[in-house]
């Protein structure tokens, strides 16, 4: 029986794995169709393209502008992280304490943040609290990103938290536990597996809004591409690869997001 529920589930993993990446294949497939299909009637020029991404000289990699700013995007993207989920929690724990003070404050900041657009957000860091507090542009970026998907992602882990049974809570506290106790052994371990799902695909969303981040003069990957396409009128060929490049960032993301989340409900 044992070997049973072993088989069963690492054929759920793998069926979790090959569906997403056929599917970006597909897409991917279904691009460069595009790509060939328009080359009647536009003239692609890659060969100009590649050595903004890196070339090899002596056999070493010298990174190109691209590659240089794909890091920065990474950076951004996991700095902003991190402040979302610490945000996140805060906020979160503000909703569900017993405190009115709290939750009442906590609910006009979610609804400030939800409800105004984020390249607003940035404009009002950048232009008006980055000077005063002697932030840069990508400070001043991750630190509106990181406020902002923290508003999704407290409501997220609030979810989370009402989905586990209340019994579990009486009965981690029949057991003698106080309430920080139950609420991290208990309560939090099951909330978090339920909220998984939401926050991959939150985690998705922050990769592709860093790509606004450009409007506040931060070198990332949309940025220079723009500076790029100024200078060589390269238009498609630079939005065709900057999307590759998001489409693969954000798979990397989805996929073993998708694994655990299989692996949890086995």
């Amino acid at each position: 029986m044992a070997d049973l529920c072993v088989e069963y589930a690492r054929r759920r993993r793998i069926r979790a794995l090959w569906r997403p990446a056929l599917l970006l294949a597909l897409m991917l497939a279904f691009g460069w169709w595009l790509v060939d299909t328009a080359s009647e009637q536009y003239r692609w020029q890659w060969y100009r393209v590649w050595r903004f991404v890196g070339v090899w000289e002596d056999g070493t990699f010298q990174p190109g502008v691209l590659f240089e700013a794909l890091g920065v995007t990474l950076r951004l993207t996991a700095a902003s992280l991190a402040l979302s989920v610490a945000s996140g929690a805060l906020l979160a724990a503000m909703r569900l304490s017993s405190s009115p003070v709290a939750r009442t404050l906590a609910f006009l900041l979610l609804g400030a943040l939800r409800n105004t657009p984020l390249l607003m957000q940035l404009f009002m860091v950048y232009f008006v609290a980055a000077p005063v507090l002697g932030m840069g542009p990508f400070t001043a970026a991750v630190f509106s990103l990181g406020l902002f998907e923290g508003a999704y992602v407290a409501e997220i882990f609030r979810a989370g938290v009402l989905s586990v049974p209340r019994g579990q809570w009486e009965a981690a506290m029949s057991l003698g536990m106080s309430v920080h106790l139950a609420a991290r052994l208990v309560v939090m371990p099951q909330a978090l597996r339920q909220s998984l799902p939401a926050l991959a695909g939150q985690l998705v969303s922050l990769v592709k809004d860093t790509s606004l981040v450009s409007a506040i003069a931060v070198a990332d990957l949309t940025m220079r591409a723009r500076v790029i396409i100024t200078d060589t009128f390269l238009s498609f060929e630079m939005w065709l690869l900057v999307a590759v490049v998001y489409l693969f960032l954000t798979s990397l993301v989805s996929i073993p997001a998708r694994l655990l989340e299989r692996k949890e409900h086995v």
